[in-house]
Protein backbone atom coordinates (compact mmCIF):
# COMPACT_ATOMS: atom_id res chain seq x y z
CA UNK A 1 0.00 0.00 0.00
CA UNK A 2 1.40 3.36 -1.01
CA UNK A 3 0.77 5.87 1.78
CA UNK A 4 1.10 9.03 -0.31
CA UNK A 5 -1.16 7.83 -3.12
CA UNK A 6 -3.82 6.50 -0.75
CA UNK A 7 -3.84 9.72 1.29
CA UNK A 8 -4.05 11.87 -1.85
CA UNK A 9 -6.97 9.77 -3.10
CA UNK A 10 -8.83 10.11 0.22
CA UNK A 11 -8.22 13.86 0.35
CA UNK A 12 -9.43 14.34 -3.24
CA UNK A 13 -12.64 12.40 -2.47
CA UNK A 14 -13.14 13.94 0.97
CA UNK A 15 -13.15 10.50 2.62
CA UNK A 16 -11.43 9.03 5.69
CA UNK A 17 -9.29 6.00 4.89
CA UNK A 18 -10.62 2.54 5.79
CA UNK A 19 -8.02 -0.21 5.56
CA UNK A 20 -9.51 -3.38 4.02
CA UNK A 21 -6.29 -5.31 4.69
CA UNK A 22 -6.55 -4.78 8.48
CA UNK A 23 -10.22 -3.98 9.03
CA UNK A 24 -12.01 -2.65 12.11
CA UNK A 25 -13.18 -6.18 12.80
CA UNK A 26 -12.70 -9.09 15.25
CA UNK A 27 -10.28 -10.68 12.75
CA UNK A 28 -7.77 -7.89 13.41
CA UNK A 29 -7.94 -8.52 17.16
CA UNK A 30 -7.68 -12.30 16.90
CA UNK A 31 -10.06 -15.01 18.16
CA UNK A 32 -8.44 -15.82 21.50
CA UNK A 33 -7.29 -12.52 22.98
CA UNK A 34 -10.62 -11.95 24.77
CA UNK A 35 -13.64 -14.07 25.73
CA UNK A 36 -16.21 -14.17 22.93
CA UNK A 37 -18.77 -11.94 24.67
CA UNK A 38 -16.12 -9.24 25.12
CA UNK A 39 -14.87 -9.60 21.53
CA UNK A 40 -18.37 -8.84 20.28
CA UNK A 41 -18.48 -5.66 22.36
CA UNK A 42 -15.28 -4.18 20.91
CA UNK A 43 -15.88 -0.82 19.25
CA UNK A 44 -13.50 1.00 16.92
CA UNK A 45 -13.04 4.75 17.23
CA UNK A 46 -10.89 7.31 15.51
CA UNK A 47 -8.90 9.79 17.63
CA UNK A 48 -10.98 12.58 16.04
CA UNK A 49 -14.09 11.00 17.63
CA UNK A 50 -12.38 10.78 21.02
CA UNK A 51 -10.72 14.20 21.21
CA UNK A 52 -11.52 17.59 19.83
CA UNK A 53 -7.85 18.27 19.12
CA UNK A 54 -5.83 15.07 18.68
CA UNK A 55 -2.11 15.07 17.91
CA UNK A 56 0.18 12.35 16.66
CA UNK A 57 3.06 13.73 18.76
CA UNK A 58 2.95 16.46 21.42
CA UNK A 59 6.11 18.00 22.89
CA UNK A 60 8.29 15.28 21.39
CA UNK A 61 8.19 11.51 21.82
CA UNK A 62 8.88 10.07 25.28
CA UNK A 63 8.68 6.67 27.00
CA UNK A 64 6.35 8.32 29.52
CA UNK A 65 3.76 8.70 26.73
CA UNK A 66 3.26 4.91 26.78
CA UNK A 67 0.94 3.01 29.12
CA UNK A 68 0.36 -0.66 28.34
CA UNK A 69 -3.25 -1.71 27.71
CA UNK A 70 -4.97 -5.10 27.93
CA UNK A 71 -2.62 -6.76 25.44
CA UNK A 72 0.45 -8.58 26.80
CA UNK A 73 2.89 -6.80 24.52
CA UNK A 74 5.33 -5.53 27.15
CA UNK A 75 8.11 -7.09 25.03
CA UNK A 76 7.30 -4.69 22.19
CA UNK A 77 6.60 -1.68 24.44
CA UNK A 78 9.86 -2.16 26.37
CA UNK A 79 11.69 -1.97 23.03
CA UNK A 80 9.60 1.06 22.07
CA UNK A 81 10.48 2.76 25.36
CA UNK A 82 14.15 2.31 24.51
CA UNK A 83 13.58 3.60 20.97
CA UNK A 84 12.19 6.90 22.30
CA UNK A 85 15.59 7.60 23.87
CA UNK A 86 17.40 7.21 20.53
CA UNK A 87 16.01 9.79 18.17
CA UNK A 88 18.22 8.69 15.25
CA UNK A 89 16.37 5.35 15.16
CA UNK A 90 12.95 6.76 15.98
CA UNK A 91 12.72 8.83 12.79
CA UNK A 92 12.98 5.65 10.69
CA UNK A 93 10.01 4.07 12.46
CA UNK A 94 7.81 7.16 12.87
CA UNK A 95 7.78 9.17 9.60
CA UNK A 96 7.24 12.89 10.08
CA UNK A 97 5.01 13.47 7.02
CA UNK A 98 1.72 12.82 8.86
CA UNK A 99 -0.54 14.08 11.61
CA UNK A 100 -4.03 15.26 12.50
CA UNK A 101 -3.42 18.90 11.61
CA UNK A 102 -2.40 19.00 7.92
CA UNK A 103 -3.77 16.71 5.20
CA UNK A 104 -5.55 14.47 7.71
CA UNK A 105 -7.41 11.63 5.99
CA UNK A 106 -7.57 8.95 8.71
CA UNK A 107 -4.42 7.27 7.33
CA UNK A 108 -1.00 6.80 8.96
CA UNK A 109 2.14 4.76 8.29
CA UNK A 110 5.08 3.35 10.27
CA UNK A 111 8.22 1.52 9.23
CA UNK A 112 9.66 -1.70 10.64
CA UNK A 113 12.71 -3.74 9.72
CA UNK A 114 11.77 -7.19 8.40
CA UNK A 115 14.18 -9.69 6.86
CA UNK A 116 16.73 -7.15 5.69
CA UNK A 117 14.38 -4.35 4.51
CA UNK A 118 12.45 -1.42 5.90
CA UNK A 119 8.76 -2.24 5.36
CA UNK A 120 6.20 0.56 5.27
CA UNK A 121 2.99 -0.42 7.09
CA UNK A 122 -0.11 1.65 6.30
CA UNK A 123 -3.09 1.71 8.72
CA UNK A 124 -6.30 3.60 9.26
CA UNK A 125 -6.65 5.28 12.66
CA UNK A 126 -9.62 3.30 14.04
CA UNK A 127 -8.57 1.99 17.47
CA UNK A 128 -10.23 -0.83 19.46
CA UNK A 129 -12.15 -0.01 22.65
CA UNK A 130 -13.85 -2.24 25.19
CA UNK A 131 -16.35 -0.73 27.64
CA UNK A 132 -15.05 2.72 26.79
CA UNK A 133 -11.44 1.76 27.66
CA UNK A 134 -8.51 1.42 25.27
CA UNK A 135 -7.86 -2.23 24.49
CA UNK A 136 -4.40 -1.29 23.25
CA UNK A 137 -1.77 1.13 24.53
CA UNK A 138 -3.40 4.18 26.05
CA UNK A 139 -1.79 7.60 25.89
CA UNK A 140 -0.79 9.22 29.16
CA UNK A 141 -1.75 12.55 27.60
CA UNK A 142 -5.30 11.98 26.38
CA UNK A 143 -4.86 13.60 22.96
CA UNK A 144 -1.46 12.16 21.87
CA UNK A 145 -1.83 9.08 19.69
CA UNK A 146 1.55 7.94 18.33
CA UNK A 147 1.88 4.94 20.76
CA UNK A 148 -1.60 3.54 19.96
CA UNK A 149 -1.19 3.97 16.20
CA UNK A 150 2.33 2.56 16.12
CA UNK A 151 1.13 -0.46 18.11
CA UNK A 152 -1.71 -0.94 15.60
CA UNK A 153 0.76 -0.92 12.69
CA UNK A 154 2.93 -3.49 14.50
CA UNK A 155 -0.16 -5.63 15.15
CA UNK A 156 -0.97 -5.46 11.43
CA UNK A 157 2.57 -6.53 10.57
CA UNK A 158 2.10 -9.56 12.85
CA UNK A 159 -1.41 -10.35 11.59
CA UNK A 160 -3.48 -9.38 14.65
CA UNK A 161 -3.35 -7.77 18.10
CA UNK A 162 -3.49 -11.26 19.56
CA UNK A 163 -0.14 -12.08 17.92
CA UNK A 164 1.47 -9.32 20.01
CA UNK A 165 0.29 -11.06 23.19
CA UNK A 166 3.68 -12.51 24.21
CA UNK A 167 6.91 -12.22 22.27
CA UNK A 168 10.64 -11.55 22.49
CA UNK A 169 12.05 -8.17 23.39
CA UNK A 170 15.12 -9.02 21.28
CA UNK A 171 12.93 -9.37 18.14
CA UNK A 172 11.23 -6.03 18.70
CA UNK A 173 14.58 -4.24 19.22
CA UNK A 174 15.73 -5.49 15.80
CA UNK A 175 12.37 -4.66 14.13
CA UNK A 176 12.69 -1.05 15.31
CA UNK A 177 16.33 -0.54 14.33
CA UNK A 178 17.52 -3.04 11.73
CA UNK A 179 20.36 -3.46 14.20
CA UNK A 180 22.33 -6.26 15.80
CA UNK A 181 21.25 -7.57 19.18
CA UNK A 182 23.10 -9.50 21.86
CA UNK A 183 21.66 -11.06 25.01
CA UNK A 184 23.25 -11.93 28.32
CA UNK A 185 21.87 -14.41 30.83
CA UNK A 186 21.92 -12.79 34.26
CA UNK A 187 21.94 -16.21 35.94
CA UNK A 188 25.51 -16.49 34.67
CA UNK A 189 26.42 -12.85 33.97
CA UNK A 190 29.69 -11.72 32.39
CA UNK A 191 32.20 -10.59 35.06
CA UNK A 192 32.32 -7.07 33.61
CA UNK A 193 28.52 -6.59 33.48
CA UNK A 194 28.74 -3.14 35.08
CA UNK A 195 31.21 -1.97 32.44
CA UNK A 196 29.13 -3.51 29.61
CA UNK A 197 26.03 -1.62 30.78
CA UNK A 198 27.90 1.66 31.15
CA UNK A 199 29.57 1.30 27.73
CA UNK A 200 26.26 0.37 26.06
CA UNK A 201 24.58 3.41 27.61
CA UNK A 202 27.44 5.66 26.51
CA UNK A 203 27.35 4.34 22.93
CA UNK A 204 23.59 4.97 22.84
CA UNK A 205 22.49 1.36 22.44
CA UNK A 206 18.90 0.29 22.96
CA UNK A 207 18.60 -1.85 26.08
CA UNK A 208 15.95 -3.98 27.71
CA UNK A 209 15.66 -6.73 30.28
CA UNK A 210 13.17 -9.34 31.43
CA UNK A 211 12.21 -11.09 34.64
CA UNK A 212 11.77 -14.87 35.09
CA UNK A 213 8.31 -16.38 35.46
CA UNK A 214 5.13 -16.81 33.44
CA UNK A 215 4.15 -13.81 31.35
CA UNK A 216 0.41 -14.57 31.40
CA UNK A 217 0.04 -14.20 35.15
CA UNK A 218 1.61 -10.80 35.89
CA UNK A 219 2.49 -11.68 39.48
CA UNK A 220 3.84 -8.67 41.37
CA UNK A 221 6.44 -9.48 44.01
CA UNK A 222 6.47 -7.65 47.32
CA UNK A 223 9.48 -5.69 46.13
CA UNK A 224 7.42 -4.26 43.22
CA UNK A 225 8.98 -6.32 40.41
CA UNK A 226 6.57 -8.07 38.00
CA UNK A 227 7.28 -11.69 37.09
CA UNK A 228 7.46 -12.74 33.42
CA UNK A 229 7.62 -9.11 32.32
CA UNK A 230 9.83 -7.03 30.01
CA UNK A 231 11.36 -3.69 31.04
CA UNK A 232 13.47 -0.98 29.39
CA UNK A 233 16.91 -0.02 30.68
CA UNK A 234 17.04 3.77 30.43
CA UNK A 235 20.37 4.54 32.10
CA UNK A 236 23.48 3.13 33.75
CA UNK A 237 25.82 5.31 35.80
CA UNK A 238 28.57 5.13 38.37
CA UNK A 239 28.08 7.67 41.15
CA UNK A 240 29.85 8.73 44.33
CA UNK A 241 28.19 7.08 47.29
CA UNK A 242 29.31 7.46 50.91
CA UNK A 243 33.10 6.97 50.68
CA UNK A 244 33.22 5.07 47.40
CA UNK A 245 31.51 4.49 44.09
CA UNK A 246 28.30 2.69 43.19
CA UNK A 247 27.00 1.35 39.85
CA UNK A 248 23.26 1.94 39.54
CA UNK A 249 20.87 1.13 36.71
CA UNK A 250 17.66 2.90 35.72
CA UNK A 251 14.78 0.69 34.59
CA UNK A 252 11.32 1.55 33.22
CA UNK A 253 8.13 -0.55 33.37
CA UNK A 254 5.96 -0.24 30.20
CA UNK A 255 2.82 -0.32 32.33
CA UNK A 256 3.71 3.30 33.10
CA UNK A 257 3.48 2.57 36.84
CA UNK A 258 4.59 -0.16 39.25
CA UNK A 259 8.14 0.27 40.55
CA UNK A 260 10.91 -1.49 42.48
CA UNK A 261 10.66 -0.79 46.22
CA UNK A 262 14.15 -1.85 47.32
CA UNK A 263 17.49 -0.02 47.64
CA UNK A 264 17.91 2.99 45.29
CA UNK A 265 14.16 3.17 44.58
CA UNK A 266 12.51 6.61 44.54
CA UNK A 267 12.19 7.10 48.30
CA UNK A 268 15.07 4.95 49.51
CA UNK A 269 17.56 6.23 52.12
CA UNK A 270 20.52 5.52 49.79
CA UNK A 271 19.84 8.82 48.01
CA UNK A 272 20.55 10.70 51.24
CA UNK A 273 24.24 9.77 50.79
CA UNK A 274 24.48 11.14 47.25
CA UNK A 275 25.58 14.72 46.58
CA UNK A 276 22.51 16.93 46.05
CA UNK A 277 23.50 17.99 42.52
CA UNK A 278 23.71 14.34 41.37
CA UNK A 279 20.56 13.41 43.23
CA UNK A 280 18.67 16.22 41.51
CA UNK A 281 20.05 15.25 38.10
CA UNK A 282 19.19 11.55 38.43
CA UNK A 283 16.15 11.13 40.66
CA UNK A 284 12.59 11.68 39.36
CA UNK A 285 10.34 10.87 42.29
CA UNK A 286 7.13 10.07 40.41
CA UNK A 287 4.92 7.03 39.95
CA UNK A 288 5.83 6.74 36.26
CA UNK A 289 7.15 3.17 36.22
CA UNK A 290 10.80 4.25 36.27
CA UNK A 291 13.26 3.50 39.08
CA UNK A 292 16.94 3.03 39.92
CA UNK A 293 18.47 -0.09 41.41
CA UNK A 294 21.96 -1.39 42.20
CA UNK A 295 23.76 -3.66 39.74
CA UNK A 296 23.62 -6.50 42.32
CA UNK A 297 19.85 -6.22 42.76
CA UNK A 298 19.45 -5.96 39.00
CA UNK A 299 21.23 -9.28 38.52
CA UNK A 300 19.12 -10.92 41.23
CA UNK A 301 15.74 -9.70 39.94
CA UNK A 302 16.15 -9.97 36.16
CA UNK A 303 16.96 -13.03 34.07
CA UNK A 304 18.02 -11.55 30.70
CA UNK A 305 19.68 -8.39 29.44
CA UNK A 306 19.26 -7.34 25.78
CA UNK A 307 21.47 -4.80 24.00
CA UNK A 308 20.94 -3.65 20.44
CA UNK A 309 22.73 -1.18 18.18
CA UNK A 310 22.98 -0.53 14.45
CA UNK A 311 26.47 -2.07 14.38
CA UNK A 312 28.08 -4.83 16.48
Amino acid sequence: QDFSNLRALCLSQGLLFEDDTFPAHISSIGPNLLPEDKLRRVQWKRPTELQRNPYLVMDGVSRFDIMQGEIGDCWMLAALGSLTLRKQFLENVLPKDQGFQDDYAGIFHFRFWQYGDWVDVVIDDRLPFLNGQYLSVHPRTSNEFWPSLLEKAYAKLHGSYQNLNGGYLSDALVDFTGGVQVQFSLKDPPPDLEEILKAADKSRCLMGCSTPGQAKRNIELRNGIIQGHAYTITGAVKIRYKNGWKHIIRVWNPWGHGEWKGPWSDNSPQWDHVEPKYREALLRNKDDGEFWMSCENFQEQFSWLYICNNTP
